[in-house]
């Protein structure tokens, strides 16, 4: 049986839409260098039997995202993956595939009136909740995978790109204006 919450107001789902695409959007520029990283000889690592490879995990969170945002969009959940025939073969493809899907989607979810987005969507019966809600559970979901497979890039012999800072492949640098002021 799905949960209940409580309704949403429409200016109150508009003002959070524009905040968490803001973020999920900036999100979706890290992301796209963590799976960058991937070296396409590598694609089908992985650390433990029981765990998927580097592709499928990257593969889940790129298609997850894409299906979450179009499902707000549409106002339900189907959750439809594409057909093989377009799915993206290499790693780079993913990475183009990814940015021009998002934004696409993104867009569509940014062009619901208020009350669409205080909408309550059935989750596949475990959540009924405001459609704008849903976008917390896309970024905390891509978040969580995004770091599974920053975990996967050195055992793999790749070099981690930098996430919320810098990493030791890739030292942050300061901001580029305040190093030239000081």
């Amino acid at each position: 049986m799905a949960t209940e919450q409580q309704a949403l107001t429409p200016e109150l789902a508009a003002a959070f839409c524009a905040v968490m695409l803001d973020g999920v959007t900036r999100e979706l520029e890290i992301t796209k260098k963590v799976l960058a990283a991937i070296p396409d000889a590598q694609a089908q690592y992985k650390p433990d039997p029981h765990a998927r490879t580097a592709w499928e995990l990257a593969w889940h969170l790129a298609n997850s995202d894409i299906q979450f945002l179009d499902a707000i969009a549409n106002l339900k959940f189907t959750m439809e993956t594409p057909d093989e025939k377009d799915k993206p073969r290499t790693v780079a493809e993913l990475v183009d595939w990814y940015d021009k899907n998002f934004k696409r989607a993104a867009a569509r979810v940014s062009a619901l009136t208020p009350e669409q987005l205080a909408t309550p969507i059935d989750f596949m019966g475990v959540f009924n909740l405001p459609a704008v809600s849903y976008l917390g559970f896309l970024n905390n979901h891509g978040i969580h995978h995004r770091g599974q497979l920053a975990t996967y890039l050195r055992p793999m012999g790749a070099k981690c790109p930098s996430i919320y800072g810098g990493s030791y492949d890739e030292p942050w640098q300061g901001n580029p204006e305040e190093t030239a002021a000081a």
